[in-house]
């Protein structure tokens, strides 16, 4: 088969697992599988399923609605309950195979399905909520669900008829506190999640707890007595980021708070040890460094309340992702066997994200996978003869995601690894023809760090001169790069531009000590991190230094702002949802508040204006003298656009080189999981500037094509 190069519009062509489901007899995985919409204006999801000894090709489960997602087997593995828009979707007229109205979200669309898998036929509607289910979870005896709804009734109220001299009804909001917005979902300062009972057979629905909280992860304890669930039920929530383990008994539905801390922990993702005398959770007793703490292991004995740390002296961060344009990050899972013996989890360790489990009683720490890859969004079930039976999906820089399956001993492990075996090909011949490139793996040292790294040579490469390179620079800080797919990447590097990315100091997977190395410190020491890999990529003839860019998104497209406002190297630069204004930053968008800043720079914005100013891109704006692309979604609520127009304002006074992209409708994760023809047209844009400068050396902007408008 004749290869060729990656191209953005591949991006219509991609089948992406975002989560996975055991069967409890250990027969089959669930998973749930992404694809573009026909019109390219939205997405697809459907449930497909694979037996896990891979002797038979993985097959869709479920078609013809939009979204079908959250698989969860009943415990005698003869039912699969799902979120489903289905109802909405045919109530819209047709099965969203066209733009329009099918496509737009329909509160209150999304509900429970029951499909019965063993017994064959089509799937039930179980759920008629007035809002969206967002995640359920079997009671052991099959015959209720518990599930999350901002409902607080079960009755869906017709809409009042309104007569012809009636004004509209008002719609000011009148907001109390803060975290009243949230990228991607916009308002939700009157949106209060609930934990609901749902009997399989009626699907007669009972409201378990009330009041202004958001509940969520519900885990039903393994006697059926008791719900575990995160909360955030103490006094001002929206003053911190603390959240707490809760019980609620289902007896006499009180409600019980299990976690502790100083005030300033924050826990999720509960799971129940199978003789119910214990919850394992994520997160920490005290997260006065917010994300800047490593995330970690811990279990609360339920007769008390007392905490034990499983993973202290590891180092590790349970996570759930490393950066990727194909997906965003999911939520970090822990799994307890059903044998007591082990706890699950995924953790990156130097850009792979592995499979690891650590012994409950001897807080032994296990590796369970090794290779240049990404693993995640794990599932694990206890095997009869002993052991347990992972799922995950798989993904690495040239590899389509995919699920695999493996089986780890009871006992130890020793030195050799889980062995996987891929049960699903999504991708098949389509992927074999497009010609990718392997990624080289750096080190350098920087200030007594040692920073890895990953250099992408473009294949147009010649000897008579070294090729033009992009510098790319990851957000959060707290992420990281790694070994996963980067499509962007791709595309640059079939366009004759080698692509070098790092993990400067504050990312992920590499011990808590780097992980705050950044701290007050967002921007000289972090560029001189990428910059030394580049120079170093110099020194040893593989780039051009006149034909370099520098790009990234978030705290990404900081770095890059906080670069091009201190050096004047870069031949053209893009800075993607860049935060431009710290003190904007801190008190907007959905992270605005007394928290993040404080976690940064150990005082409030209004304590020191004038730190939050030094450490503002936007202070050196006038300084800044490369081409600048600068792009942002006009509903990014993480960081708000006028970040991008402040510091598109200041450039363009000075009469700079600067184009604004401004994306509509979208928010903060528009490379991930945006509508498909604009995050096409983002890596077109994207390529099209960097070529413009680095491949081509034009002057002046690239020409705006008229069709735009």
């Amino acid at each position: 088969m004749a290869s060729r190069p990656p191209r953005p519009e591949d991006l219509y062509q991609l089948r992406v697992p975002t989560e996975t489901a055991l069967s409890p007899d250990g027969r089959f995985v669930a998973f749930t599988v992404q694809s573009v919409a026909p019109a390219k204006d939205g997405y697809r999801s459907a449930l497909w399923i694979a037996p896990t000894d891979a002797t038979s090709p993985a097959r869709q489960l479920t078609v013809g609605s939009r979204s079908d997602t959250s698989p969860r087997w009943s415990p005698d593995s003869r039912t699969i309950a799902f979120r489903s828009d289905r109802a909405a979707v045919l109530q819209a007229g047709g099965g969203g195979s066209k733009p329009g109205e099918a496509e737009a979200p329909k509160e209150g669309g999304t509900q429970i399905w029951l499909l019965p898998f063993a017994d064959g036929g089509e799937a039930r509607q179980l759920t008629d909520l007035p809002k969206d289910v967002e995640a359920l979870d079997w009671s052991p005896d099959g015959t209720r669900l518990v599930i999350v709804s901002a409902a607080s009734s079960a009755r869906r109220d017709a809409e009042p008829e309104r007569g012809r001299d009636d004004p509209p009804t008002p719609d000011t909001r009148l907001i109390d506190r803060l975290g009243y917005q949230f990228n991607g979902r916009g308002f939700v300062h009157d949106r209060f999640t609930r934990l609901w009972l749902v009997d399989v057979e009626s699907g007669d629905a009972e409201l378990l707890t009330r009041g202004d909280h958001h509940d969520q992860a519900p885990r039903w304890s393994p006697d059926g007595r008791t719900v575990a669930f995160v909360s955030d039920r103490h006094r001002d929530p929206d003053l911190s980021w603390r959240s707490d383990i809760y019980l609620v008994s289902l007896d006499d539905r009180k409600v019980t708070q299990l976690s502790s801390g100083d005030g300033h922990q924050a826990w999720g993702a509960p799971a129940w040890s199978p003789d119910g005398a214990w919850l394992v959770a994520i997160g920490n007793r005290d997260w006065t460094r917010g994300v800047l703490e490593q995330a970690s292991l811990w279990r609360f004995r339920v007769r008390d309340g007392t905490a034990e740390h499983l993973l202290e002296g590891a180092d590790l961060e349970v996570a759930a992702g490393v950066n990727s344009d194909l997906f965003g990050g999911g939520p970090a899972l822990a799994h307890p066997t059903p044998d007591g013996r082990w706890v699950f989890f995924a953790a990156p360790i130097e850009g792979s994200h592995e499979l690891w489990r650590v012994s409950v009683d001897d807080r032994r720490v296990e590796r369970l996978t090794s290779g240049r890859h990404y693993l995640g969004r794990q599932d694990v079930i206890g095997l009869p003869r002993g052991g347990a039976r992972v799922a995950a999906v798989r993904t690495s820089p040239t590899e389509a995601p995919d699920v695999v399956v493996g089986d780890a001993p009871a006992g130890r492990l020793g030195s050799k690894p889980v062995d996987l075996t891929r049960v699903s090909d999504l991708m098949g011949e389509s992927w074999a023809e497009i010609e990718l490139v392997e990624p080289q793996e750096r080190w350098h040292e920087v200030d007594g760090r040692r920073i890895q790294g990953w250099f992408y040579p473009t294949p147009k490469g010649t000897k008579r001169r070294p090729a033009p390179a992009v510098v790319q620079i990851h957000g959060g800080p707290a992420t990281l790069y790694g070994w996963t797919m980067m499509w962007e990447w791709q595309v640059l590097a079939a366009n004759g531009m080698s692509v070098y990315a790092c993990n400067p100091r504050g990312s992920q997977g590499y011990g808590q000590a780097f992980l705050t190395a950044n701290v007050g410190d967002w921007g000289d020491g972090p560029m001189r991190d990428v910059l030394g890999g580049l120079d170093a990529l110099i020194e040893e003839g593989l780039v051009d230094p006149e034909r370099t860019g520098v790009t990234g998104g978030s705290y990404g497209g900081y770095l890059t702002s906080w670069i091009v406002g201190h050096t004047d190297r870069f031949a053209a630069a893009v800075s993607c949802r860049a935060v431009n204004d710290m003190t904007s930053q801190m008190l907007s968008g959905d992270i605005g508040g007394p928290s993040f800043g404080l976690y940064v720079y150990g005082v409030h914005p209004w304590e020191d204006w004038d730190l939050y100013r030094r450490h503002s891109p936007l202070t050196y704006a006038e300084r800044v003298t490369t081409p600048l692309l600068i792009q942002h979604s006009e509903n990014d609520l993480r960081v708000t656009v006028t970040q991008a127009e402040e510091l598109f304002a200041v450039l363009r006074s000075l009469k700079r080189t600067v184009r604004l992209m401004r994306v509509p409708d979208e928010s903060h994760e528009l490379t991930r999981s945006g509508t498909p023809f604009r995050r096409v047209d983002n890596l077109r844009l994207i390529d099209e500037w960097f070529r413009h400068f680095l491949v081509e050396g034009k002057r002046g902007m690239p020409a705006v094509d008229p069709k735009r408008g």
